[in-house]
């Protein structure tokens, strides 16, 4: 695996997404124009706390190591190493993996 040598900045997180499924429970193989990004991920770094818009402090609800389900828009591309990364918003995160 990469190093990762940077932290996101407050508010953010750095998530490694899960391989799309290219086969269906029933073992069909799909083609490579459906593309359906995966809603969940990794969390590889977390950035500090955020100061909202009303001075609150906000914390991450995840850290590093965990499985989040994230937005299905959320977050934004970074490739390291041909490796497809999101940052993705503290607020983004819909649920951690137990």
């Amino acid at each position: 695996m990469t190093k990762i040598n940077f932290k996101p900045t407050a508010g953010y997180l750095l998530i490694k997404p899960a391989t799309a499924i290219r086969k269906t429970a029933s073992g069909i193989v799909l083609p490579d124009s459906h593309d359906e990004k995966p809603q969940k991920g990794k969390v590889v770094a977390v950035g500090a706390d955020e100061i909202t818009d009303s001075g609150v402090k906000r914390k991450a609800s995840c850290k590093k190591g965990e499985i989040v389900v994230y937005k299905k828009w959320g977050g934004n591309e970074f490739k390291i190493d041909d490796i497809e990364y999101l940052f993705i918003k503290f607020e983004d995160i819909m649920a951690i993996e137990k």
